[in-house]
């Protein structure tokens, strides 16, 4: 593991990645403008505001029956696998806070299942190339891709929510 570990951070003592309880088959992969760490947005919103490229989730040819009635929405919600970030970080003191904080209170890559999770806009949907077009995403050109899901306002969004 790197060890660029801040103060106040603590990793675990063991590597969450080195053992597979279970078995999860990534379905493609994403296509970003983004081909390093360094100049890659930290959120949702960084990507909005660096690019007006849409990102590409490129699915495995037998996935494309799958996208089949996807063209209905107008978001998706997409999980994908920050394959590149490191695993073992269970506290973490992000630049933004005044303390370290459980990396469960956090939506950083770097956690014990790196899954990452955006609600883009949906642009275009390619059955037959097994490709979908959405907003720009947050994550490395390569990215592995777990899942799309048509997002639903209706039972997906609370109003009300508190984040702290």
């Amino acid at each position: 593991m790197d060890s660029d570990i801040r103060e106040g951070e603590v990793a675990l003592d063991f590597d969450p990645g080195a053992k597979a309880d279970g078995s999860v088959s990534f379905i493609g992969w994403i296509q970003t403008p983004w081909k390093e760490r360094g100049s890659a947005p930290r959120n949702l919103i960084q990507a909005r505001e660096r690019t007006s490229e849409p990102a590409h989730l490129v699915l495995q040819p037998a996935y494309g029956p799958g996208l089949s009635c996807l063209e209905g929405y107008s978001h998706v919600v997409v999980l994908y696998w920050m394959d590149r970030a490191r695993r073992d970080l269970i506290l973490q003191w992000p630049r933004h806070s005044d303390r370290a904080r459980g990396v469960f209170s956090l939506r950083s890559p770097v956690r014990p299942n790196p899954i990452a999770l955006g609600i883009v806009p949906l642009l275009g949907v390619d059955q037959d190339m097994a490709r979908v077009t959405v907003g720009p995403l947050d994550c490395l050109d390569g990215t592995p891709l777990l899942d799309i899901k048509p997002y639903h306002a209706s039972t997906d969004a609370y109003p009300n929510a508190v984040s702290s």
